[in-house]
């Protein structure tokens, strides 16, 4: 490949992360009611229009609730795009307001006694967001109140990755990358009695964990969780960051996470790592990420819902 050919991928990666970063700050201009508002109106002309985040949520919203009618889950699927809209509106005042600003939002709390208690004992505490209402928020809730460590997936877009990570950090977070380096960082962080957050239901591909049932079906678990309080002896909450409904701010829940997501076997640990993210799931159903490809590369004796 010539010198010229190859600068010219990296220089639309560049264009691409100037649009983005460029779009979010905008965004950040915006109330909360109309940033959400707008996540509305984009969320039905996905839910009117072919795309692949449409066909993904329908493949599995109908795995997971079998046994509501078609229309029902027509309906679940369109509030659902909506609420996905709406998570990338958020961007703009997650990555970019004032912490004084963010906090006004969190209306709510439900279990707050559960992190005074955990944070009482002096260790360090492992909070499990799933991909449910605005995830992004949490972290930054987090690194506010609390030393924090937090571990980022790169992004697709890698001109945007330096903005995304002093974004996330500007509240004195540690920012650590999803390789070996960024999980020693954690556990070292956790021992020094910090919190992190961690979103429970990603992919970890081939060798980050196991086949765990969720909601019934086998999907690839990661073992990371199990690992860290196992050799930290942290604590372990759940969290959401429910949406309330036009622009009216956020619920925050923290809920208990079951002894045996510390487990020493890997079955046990991930089995009842996804029955926690199905909790979560109940909180708003709606607002979870079903566009997300959550049953990807099942065993070789399960068939793969997302082939056409």
């Amino acid at each position: 490949m010539s010198q010229q050919s190859a600068k010219k991928p990296e220089n639309q990666q560049a264009w691409l992360g100037a649009i983005l970063k460029g779009l979010i700050r905008f965004l950040s201009w915006m109330p909360l009611r109309l940033n959400h508002a707008l996540g509305s109106a984009l969320g039905v002309l996905l839910y009117w229009i072919p795309n692949s985040n449409r066909r993904i949520a329908q493949i599995n919203i109908q795995q997971v609730y079998s046994d509501r009618s078609p229309q029902q889950q027509q309906a679940l699927l369109k509030a659902n795009l909506k609420e996905t809209a709406k998570a990338f509106m958020e961007l703009g005042p997650a990555w970019c307001w004032s912490s004084e600003k963010l906090l006004k939002q969190v209306v709510e709390i439900k279990g707050k006694d559960l992190v005074e208690q955990a944070v009482a004992k002096e260790k360090g505490v492992v909070f499990l967001g799933p991909h449910i209402g605005s995830w992004e928020l949490i972290a930054t809730y987090l690194s506010v109140l609390y030393p924090s460590t937090i571990l980022y997936r790169p992004p697709n877009v890698p001109s945007v990755e330096t903005f995304m990570v002093n974004a996330r950090g500007r509240f004195g977070a540690t920012m650590v990358a999803t390789d070996g380096r960024g999980v020693r960082s954690l556990m070292k962080a956790l021992k020094n009695k910090e919190v992190t957050a961690i979103l429970p239901d990603q992919d970890p591909g081939e060798s980050g964990g196991v086949y765990a049932p969720f909601f019934g079906r086998p999907a690839r678990t990661m073992t990371l969780v199990s690992k860290l309080l196992q050799k930290t002896d942290s604590a372990c909450l759940f969290v959401v960051m429910k949406r309330l409904p036009k622009g009216q701010g956020y619920a925050l829940h923290f809920l208990p996470a079951q002894h045996e997501v510390a487990s020493e076997e890997a079955e046990v640990a991930t089995q009842a790592l996804n029955q926690g993210v199905e909790q979560c799931i109940a909180i708003a159903p709606e607002q979870y990420l079903w566009s997300y490809k959550r049953y990807r590369k099942p065993p070789a004796e399960v068939a793969d819902i997302y082939k056409k």
